[in-house]
């Protein structure tokens, strides 16, 4: 098993976050299905973005990289219909969720795989809605086969398990002609936000009428700049808090990605934050225990609770059931990574109460969940003594550079190579 060890040093300096894997995500389906080119800007590859090139490729989209960007040539939509594909998502739930029905609304016969913990995550509303709107479903997990054509309709759809359900349906409704209506509120409602908002430089408007969206246009080919990413910075913003100063590069101050709403928690926790210049500059202060809902910024829990682990008093982070379903159950690594560190921490069904204190270094699993690596490497670097991070390589699931970021900012860290 690949193995990282972690010499404790504080991070300083700057850093230019990577782009955004929500928006890149969202940007390169939009191209997929205009009718034209279009370029989006810059090229950026992880296992998950990977993982949905390769999807619209084989869904007949064709992608060749120049001068840094992707260029796009979208779907030709009358060959895909019939068309008979093997999808393979990677690890990746945001391809599986949003290629779903996007491939039942163009009518093809797919068949979806993918790898690690993916054919355990839930799709199950994701086929409910298929198979009631005149598509055959084998299963209700991977491997799935499809067929058929999704006909036109309302799709109702939970909002309480994952946005990615809906923005799926969205992505799916201008080509169907149908609407997508939420049963219950919108968990990670910003993440939503951002794909109506990527859709509308692609041509697509989404009306929201109450509880249900409505698409108006069709999708034309754009040229887009994907923005960076909030949920990566939140890792740097912990480090910082925690005992440096960080000039964090990069980020869009207006984007609707649901993580940027971190900036208050890390004001609340003690963190100076001091945003000019379009950069976000965060140092460290006497960090408190406060309470954290992270019913619309789960993805932020690990690199939170790292900062937790250090702050005065008990931090209460709840409304975190869909942690349960990540890459692993992230209320369990997390808590068990935390407790092999020397932090007191108890597990509650939607989150964790952890004690602040000195972590000590240890050995941390990252149960080849990335976000689970990055947290304990900042965690790492302010610990007492050094830990080693097995399955570090995770990092290439969405920030392959992670480590090369991490030591330009003077953390120290070295792969230790079984013999």
């Amino acid at each position: 098993m690949e193995k990282i060890k972690i010499t404790p040093h504080p991070l300083n300096g700057e850093v230019v976050v990577p782009p955004s894997k929500s928006a890149a995500h969202r940007n390169i389906i939009a191209a997929a299905l205009s009718d034209g080119v279009s370029v989006i800007s810059p090229a950026c590859h992880s296992d998950d973005i990977d993982a949905t090139l390769r999807c619209i490729t084989t869904l007949g989209a064709t992608v060749t990289e120049k001068d840094g960007a992707f260029y796009i040539t979208g779907i030709d939509k009358n060959k895909a219909c019939g068309k008979t594909a093997t999808l393979d998502c990677g690890e990746s739930g945001s391809t599986l969720r949003f290629i779903i029905p996007i491939a039942a609304a163009l009518g093809v016969n797919a068949t979806f795989i993918g790898h690690g913990q993916l054919p355990n995550r839930p799709i199950t509303p994701l086929i409910e809605i298929l198979t009631n709107f005149g598509v055959k479903c084998s299963s209700d997990r991977l491997p799935l086969t499809i067929s058929g054509c999704l006909q036109k309709g309302d799709y109702l759809i939970s909002g309480d398990i994952s946005s990615q359900y809906l923005t799926g349906l969205i992505f799916a409704c201008p080509i169907t002609g149908g609407t997508a209506t939420l049963t219950t509120p919108l968990q990670s409602a910003g993440y939503v936000d951002l794909t109506v908002k990527i859709l509308s430089n692609f041509g697509v408007n989404i009306i929201k009428n109450g509880a249900t969206y409505i698409s108006n246009g069709n999708y034309t080919p754009s040229n887009q700049t994907i923005e960076g990413d909030w949920s990566q910075a939140c890792f740097f913003m912990s480090a910082a808090a925690m005992g440096g100063s960080i000039k964090i590069k990069g980020l869009d101050l207006n984007s609707t990605q649901g993580d940027k709403a971190v900036l208050d928690i890390y004001k609340a926790l003690g963190a100076t934050i001091d945003i000019k210049d379009n950069c976000i500059c965060v140092s460290s202060g006497s960090l408190t225990a406060t309470d954290i809902n992270c019913a619309q910024i789960p993805d932020a829990v690990p690199a939170l609770a790292v900062a937790s682990a250090v702050s005065k008093g008990n931090t209460t982070i709840f409304g975190g059931e869909r942690l349960r379903f990540k890459e692993t159950d992230r209320i369990k690594t997390v808590t068990h990574g935390l407790k092999n560190m020397g932090i007191a921490v108890t597990e509650q069904p939607d989150g964790m109460v952890i004690t602040g204190g000195s972590p000590l270094g240890g050995i941390v699993s990252g149960e080849g969940d990335h976000r689970i690596v990055m947290a304990f490497a900042i965690l790492a670097a302010y610990s007492k003594n050094d830990t080693i991070i097995e399955g570090y390589t995770a990092i290439n699931k969405s920030y392959p550079t992670f480590f090369e970021d991490f030591k330009a900012l003077g953390g120290i860290a070295n792969v230790i190579t079984d013999r």
